[in-house]
């Protein structure tokens, strides 16, 4: 099959890996610092819970739907030879005609958002491990993965950068960095907490009490209230 560089000259899937590993090479030995790639096999892109629900976020949007599809080609060829996730932000070097320069700034939660998803989960997730791993309940996963509710970002909490000379919002290297998001938190779910800037410990353990109102002098009318039980 064939591809197509930064000038739409045709490329094989061969040589788009081949160049792409030549300049992952090139990179490490001239900053002296590893690169950490991202691999995607298969039909889909994400296999976890939590990386299959990023993706479908990210193709929620109709802005974004006609650059997806070369993003997701580049990303399974390749092309993102490093991404890296931090609270609020995911850089990542991506390989096409050149080597390009991508920065996405992600928006944290909204503090009155993060406070009622904690209220509404609580009890409601057993353990850490089942929150990472997606066990949960239909009401909780409509909940974490709801566009209004949820955790994901909405379209005008992202901010993207790409040095290449591609005019849109979206370019294909931009559009691969997306999708690697959702190849990352396969491996390690947490990230996407990380990225949102909020503690996943806050969702889970059944502490009821961290969820009431800070008002409350005891939480015992709050508690029977949002409940629906009956205190003596």
């Amino acid at each position: 099959m064939a591809y197509f560089d930064d000038d739409e000259r045709p490329v094989s899937t061969a040589g788009l890996r081949a160049f792409a590993r030549k300049i992952a090479k090139q990179v490490e030995k001239e900053e002296g610092r590893t690169l950490f790639p991202v691999e995607s096999a298969g039909r889909s892109v994400a296999k976890s819970f939590w990386g299959k629900a990023w993706c479908r976020n990210i193709e929620s949007y109709q802005d974004y739907e006609s650059r997806l599809p070369r993003g997701r080609s580049y990303l399974k060829n390749g092309t993102v030879i490093d991404l890296e996730i931090e609270p609020g932000m995911v850089t990542a070097l991506v390989v096409g005609g050149e080597l390009y320069h991508v920065s996405i700034a992600i928006d944290p939660v909204r503090p009155e958002r993060w406070e009622e998803l904690r209220r509404q989960c609580a009890g409601r997730i057993e353990s850490f491990v089942d929150l990472v791993a997606g066990k949960l309940t239909e009401p909780v996963i409509e909940l974490l993965c709801s566009p209004e509710t949820g955790l994901f970002p909405a379209p005008d909490e992202i901010h993207l950068n790409c040095d290449c000379p591609d005019w849109a919002d979206l370019c294909k290297h931009l559009a691969a960095v997306l999708y690697g998001v959702g190849v990352r938190l396969d491996a390690d779910p947490e990230l996407l907490f990380i990225l949102r800037g909020v503690d996943p410990s806050e969702l889970f353990g059944g502490d009821l009490a961290a969820a009431l109102p800070e008002e409350s002098e005891n939480g015992l009318d709050d508690l029977a209230e949002t409940f629906g039980i009956e205190l003596e």
